[in-house]
C-alpha cells in the first residue's frame, strides 16, 4: 500500500468516524462508507490539509471511491 493510500484511508477514517479496517480501495464513500453530502465537503478539506494541495471542488466531488481518491490526489503531489 502506498504512503498516499495509507494517508487517504487515515483521513477517511477520521472524517467519517469509522474503523480504518473497513476502508478498501474499492469502497464507495456514500454507498459503502456512509458518507453524507456535508462529509464529502469535509473530506475534500481534510485531503487538502493532509497533502497541502488545492483541489477543484467540483472535480473532487466526482470522486466516488477510495481508490479514485488516491489516484486523484497522486496527480497533485
Amino acid at each position: 500500500m502506498s504512503d498516499i493510500e495509507q494517508r487517504v484511508k487515515k483521513v477517511v477514517a477520521q472524517v467519517l468516524k469509522i474503523d480504518p479496517a473497513r476502508i478498501k480501495s474499492e469502497s464507495r464513500f456514500i454507498e459503502d462508507l456512509g458518507a453524507e453530502s456535508m462529509q464529502s465537503v469535509e473530506l475534500i478539506a481534510a485531503f487538502e490539509e493532509e497533502f497541502d494541495i488545492d483541489m477543484d471542488d467540483e472535480q473532487a466531488l466526482g470522486v466516488k471511491t477510495v481508490g479514485n481518491a488516491v489516484e486523484f490526489i497522486e496527480k497533485f503531489v
